[in-house]
C-alpha cells in the first residue's frame, strides 16, 4: 500500500516515463492544490509523471485539508520535518521502484509548508533526487544541516518579495545555508509577489529542471 495518496499524472506522451515530480502542497491544503502544475509543466516534460500526495495529517476542525506536521512554534516545526521525513522519502522511493527509476531523475516540489519540508529532508537523503524546485518556504532545521547532510540535490528557491505570510528573507537564508554546506541553490525574489505562484516563478522552475533532468 502507498504510503501517501493524492492525485497523479501520468506523460502527457502516453509513454512509460522518464523522470518523476513529486510536489508537496502547503499546509491547510491537499493534493489537488497543486496537482495544476502538471499542466505547466507537461509541454516541456511530455515523458514526466507527476504526483501530488496528500500530506498525512489533517487539519485540526477541516476534514480533507492536510499538513505535512502540526504548526505551533519554530521547534515543533524542527519536529515535524523530521517525523514526516521517512514517509516522505518512503514514498518517494515507492515510485521510483514503480515506475523503475533512479533517484537522480526525480524533482522534489514544494510549496510553503511543503517547500519547508523539502529544505529538509532532501539533503538528509542517502541517495541523491535530480533537484529541488522550493517555492515560498524557509529553512527550520539549518542550524543541524552541516552535520546532517548525506547529499548535494541542487536547490532553486523562488519567493514573491512581498509576502506576508513566509517572508521572502527565509529563502534567502536558506540559500546561504545551503552554499555553507556545498549545496548549490539558486535564489529568486520576485517583487511584487505575495505568498503564492505566479508565471515567472514557473519559467525559472522549469529553466532549472530543464537543466538538473538533461
Amino acid at each position: 500500500m502507498a504510503t501517501l495518496s493524492g492525485p497523479h499524472r501520468l506523460p502527457l506522451s502516453g509513454g512509460a516515463p522518464d523522470s518523476l515530480v513529486v510536489m508537496l502542497h502547503g499546509r491547510g491544503s491537499n493534493g489537488n492544490d497543486l496537482i495544476g502544475l502538471a499542466d505547466v509543466f507537461a509541454p516541456a516534460f511530455p515523458n514526466t509523471v507527476f504526483h501530488s500526495p496528500n500530506a498525512p495529517l489533517d487539519l485540526e476542525g477541516m476534514p480533507g485539508y492536510h499538513q505535512w506536521y502540526e504548526l505551533s512554534n519554530r521547534e515543533s516545526r524542527g519536529e515535524g520535518v523530521r517525523a514526516v521525513e521517512p514517509t516522505v522519502n518512503a514514498f518517494i522511493d515507492e515510485l521510483l521502484t514503480e515506475y523503475g527509476l533512479e533517484a537522480s531523475r526525480c524533482i522534489q516540489l514544494g510549496f510553503s509548508q511543503g517547500c519547508i519540508t523539502s529544505m529538509h529532508t532532501v539533503p538528509r537523503r542517502r541517495t541523491p533526487l535530480a533537484g529541488v524546485v522550493g517555492f515560498s518556504g524557509q529553512m527550520v532545521t539549518g542550524d543541524s544541516l552541516l552535520n546532517e547532510v548525506a547529499s548535494k540535490t541542487p536547490f532553486v528557491l523562488i519567493h514573491g518579495a512581498e509576502d506576508e505570510r513566509l517572508p521572502a528573507s527565509g529563502s534567502v537564508e536558506a540559500g546561504a545555508k545551503f552554499e555553507e554546506a556545498g549545496i548549490a541553490a539558486s535564489v529568486h525574489v520576485l517583487p511584487g509577489l505575495g505568498h503564492s505562484l505566479d508565471a515567472r516563478g514557473f519559467v525559472l522552475a522549469g529553466i532549472f529542471m530543464q537543466q538538473v533532468l538533461a
